[in-house]
């Protein structure tokens, strides 16, 4: 896939990463288990196509303490994301979670004194507005746990957000495209595995459908789709890596409905529209920083 244009490996990596929500909601294993096998095994095929490349390399003490910090985030991401996939649906919860862009903004604005354009104070109106269309009408007719789904996926938002920003600090002291995710997929699977363990909670793969899914899970999500993500998003100009990106959220929602029957009116689907304009005009309005 090298060969492909940087555009085009960006999509396939956003299509691939769209399904994630179907691979956690078909493997029918508990939240915290898709996710501790989705590093898992995201590291088992990542350190095989490491070791294929040659870049299997001991980190320096500082980088795996950045490592062991990304990992932590990722872990709490993953956790609170498939909680929600859980309990609202891979849709409305890969949609929650991609609210990050607004919690980048404000950390580049208050923290990192980083512009940002008009735009986004026309995106966060809007993204409220559409979370109002999608879930806002008929909230006070939800269940407790549905109305929790929605605080796990608001958190996720955070919990990506801050992983994010320790992923790129661990990315530019990286002289390899694969070791970053090779040590943050490990240091998260360990984070997990510990938690699994201490809540006695059990690892045990229903059969061979759930084997698939969370075996799809780890190479799709974690492995090919953030390696073609990340080894695309240099070679991208800023305007088409975000109408690509909103590949991902977009057919995350399709999916729900066409696969899981997700009830879904037209209010719905013009709330789905609006929270993706307002997504894709965050990312757009990050200008030159102070």
């Amino acid at each position: 896939m090298r060969y492909l244009h940087p555009n085009t490996r960006l999509a396939i990596g956003a299509v691939a990463i769209s399904f994630s929500g179907v691979w956690v909601t078909t493997a029918e294993v508990s939240a915290s288990s898709s996710a501790f096998y989705r590093v898992f095994f995201g590291f088992l095929f990542l350190f095989a196509f490491a070791a294929q490349k040659r870049e299997i390399q001991l980190p320096r003490l500082s980088h795996f303490l950045l490592a062991l910090l990304c990992g932590l985030l990722f872990a709490l991401d993953l956790y609170c994301w498939h909680k929600s996939i859980r309990l609202v649906g891979p849709g409305l919860a890969t949609l929650l979670s991609n609210f990050q862009v607004f919690v980048l903004a404000g950390v580049g604005v208050l923290l990192l004194k980083e512009r940002y354009s008009g735009l986004l104070l026309l995106a966060l109106p809007l993204a409220v507005i559409g979370l109002f269309l999608i879930v806002g009408l008929e909230w006070p007719k939800m269940t407790g746990p549905y109305k929790i789904g929605v605080y796990f996926g608001l958190a996720t938002a955070l919990f990506y957000a801050s992983y994010i920003i320790s992923l790129k600090y661990l990315s530019g002291v990286s002289t390899s495209t694969i070791q970053p995710m090779l040590l943050v997929s490990f240091t998260t699977a360990v984070f997990l595995g510990i938690y699994m363990l201490t809540s006695r909670q059990t690892l045990l793969i229903a059969g061979l459908p759930s084997l698939f899914s969370l075996l799809s899970l780890g190479f799709f999500s974690q492995c090919l789709g953030w390696l073609l993500i990340a080894t695309s998003l240099p070679r991208t100009n800023t305007t088409s890596a975000g109408l690509i990106l909103l590949l991902q959220p977009s057919l995350a929602f399709l999916w729900d409905v066409l696969f899981f029957a997700r009830p879904t009116s037209w209010l719905n689907w013009l709330g789905v529209a609006i929270t993706l304009a307002a997504i894709y005009l965050g990312l757009q309005s990050r200008q030159e920083k102070v």
